[in-house]
């Protein structure tokens, strides 16, 4: 076991600086250094590890964080490491303070503002130090830039006291295949010198150092490419990406095609609407890899939760309920049309089996407005993202006016239990073992049975091998994951009969706490 050195603190805010002037000029060629070297690791990187690492040195290259500094720097006359960790601060209480998908990068600017100061400061920052040996990894909370070097061949798994299910640092290492569990109350206290670690379940016990070092893996590699219960119902393997590389990596994993593609990757950074012709030609590189195999295409997810300058969306008290996803659509219809005349293209440039579905949809109204729209594009087939509560409940209205549903389990658990995904102290409650959120998918499976249309899952519940059993039991017919679990859930479906996945379901449904 290998404990992850905390942060470098808070900075003094003295000695005052002899020439506030110079002082200030140092604080851009530290975050430019910083950003650097973030973007050399992106280089390196694939998929979604090199995607978050470029989102992170494009804010530490962020001119509004060093413009704040510099102020303060003159102002107040701190030494420039305070400056830049009061000018973060009052960007990460921002952030905190908007909820949703900009709370989860709190950890990403604090990362971004121990660096900085590190640079200024002329020590290393702090991070995972070189490994001798397997280790299993423990720490306060993991930057996501740590997180994307880490090689799955030294890190037998990860553990922090801090942080949520999705979380970059979590989907990050989700995405290497290294078993992570977050949120562990009194982690740090803990009086251990090894660990055993349990990612499906998310335990985490004391063991003896003494014992020989061990892991047990699904073994994946015989998995044939589909997927299938060992006596034979059908339940499709997918991949989730968002990038080219994604898709490459989910090609490679084996996947029958993609049950998630999200098209935010096009937008991101930009400062106008990118145009038909844009989107047209970087939707079909990621759509090349999967030729005349499904792929689901999830519009436009954005929102004051996850602002685009081109939307100028007002502020919100709270984005994550406010104007987000479709409900963009219902103002600027214009967007929405102009992406799906782009994705119609790019069906016809890559040969893919392309469906399009809309995100955060509440009532079948809003999925029949959708499902017109996109049919009327030339999009031979539209579905919905299940992501809130009403729209579970009202899942055969919805497959009434649609050709298929796809559950968006992480979002669907934050607001059936009113629990912010991110926050650590709510992390159980988004536990999609939950019973809960299991008996909604039982809804929206029963709706699609009897409607004799698909019913998918693309939330991270699906990439649990254990938990795939479980959701084929309630009637789901896809299953759609990162590229790393891809094998392993397809062997764990290849080894249950279908009556054994009813079975599993039942137990799950059955009880009054989460357990797989």
């Amino acid at each position: 076991m290998v404990r992850i050195a905390e942060s470098l603190g808070e900075p003094p805010r003295s000695p005052k600086p002899a020439d506030p002037q110079a002082e200030a000029a140092r604080i851009v060629p530290a975050a430019q250094a910083v950003a650097a070297r973030l973007e050399e690791l992106a280089a390196k990187a694939d998929g979604e590890a090199a995607d978050i690492l470029l989102t992170t040195a494009a804010m530490a290259a962020d001119p509004a964080l060093a413009v704040e500094a510099e102020r303060l720097v003159v102002a107040e006359e701190l030494p420039a490491p305070r400056a830049i960790y009061d000018s973060a601060a009052g960007f990460a209480r921002s952030l905190a303070a908007a909820g949703g998908y900009l709370a989860e990068r709190v950890r990403d600017i604090e990362d971004v503002r121990d660096r900085i100061v590190a640079e200024l400061l002329g020590v290393a920052p702090p991070g995972v130090p070189e490994l001798t040996a397997p280790s299993v990894l423990v720490a306060r909370d993991l930057a996501p830039a740590d997180t994307a070097g880490l090689d799955p061949a030294t890190v037998l798994a990860l553990v922090t006291e801090q942080g949520g299910p999705t979380s970059h640092t979590a989907i990050l290492a989700r995405a290497l295949g290294i078993p992570a569990v977050v949120a562990v109350r009194g982690l740090l206290a803990l009086d251990a010198d090894a660990l055993l670690v349990d990612g499906d379940t998310g335990t985490v016990e004391p063991a003896d150092p003494a014992s020989p070092v061990r892991t047990a893996a699904r073994t994946a590699a015989d998995w044939d490419g589909v997927g299938t219960t060992s006596d034979g119902h059908r339940i499709k393997v997918l991949g989730n990406v968002g990038s080219v590389a994604d898709a490459r990596a989910a090609a490679d994993a084996g996947a029958e095609g993609v049950g998630l593609f999200r098209t935010e990757f096009c937008y991101l950074g930009a400062s106008a609407e990118p145009t038909v012709a844009e989107q047209r030609a970087a939707y079909a590189a990621v759509l090349a890899p999967f030729s005349g195999k499904p792929v689901t295409v999830r519009t436009l997810d954005a929102g004051a939760d996850k602002p685009l300058a081109f939307l100028a969306q007002e502020a919100e008290p709270n984005p994550a309920l406010g104007v987000r996803g479709l409900r963009i659509a219902f103002d600027r219809p214009d967007v929405l049309d102009r992406q799906l005349e782009a994705i119609a293209g790019a069906v016809k440039d890559s040969g893919a089996d392309v469906a399009v579905m809309a995100p955060m949809v509440a009532t079948a109204a809003e999925a029949a407005w959708f499902a017109d729209r996109a049919r009327a594009a030339g999009i031979r087939r539209a579905g919905v993202m299940i992501e809130i509560p009403a729209a579970a409940l009202a899942a055969r209205e919805i497959l009434a006016v649609t050709d298929f549903v796809s559950v968006g389990t992480n979002d669907l658990a934050q607001y059936t239990f009113a629990a912010d995904r991110q926050l650590g102290a709510v992390a159980a409650l988004n536990d999609p073992w939950q019973p809960a959120l299991l008996r909604l998918l039982r809804l929206v499976g029963d709706a699609a049975a009897d409607a004799g249309k698909p019913a998918g899952v693309c939330g991270e519940a699906a990439a649990d091998p254990l938990l795939a059993r479980v959701l084929a039991g309630l009637g789901m017919t896809s299953l759609s994951m990162n590229a790393a679990a891809i094998r392993a859930v397809g062997a764990g479906l290849a080894e249950s009969t279908m009556d054994e996945c009813k079975v599993a379901a039942e137990a799950a449904l059955a009880g009054d706490r989460p357990r797989p």
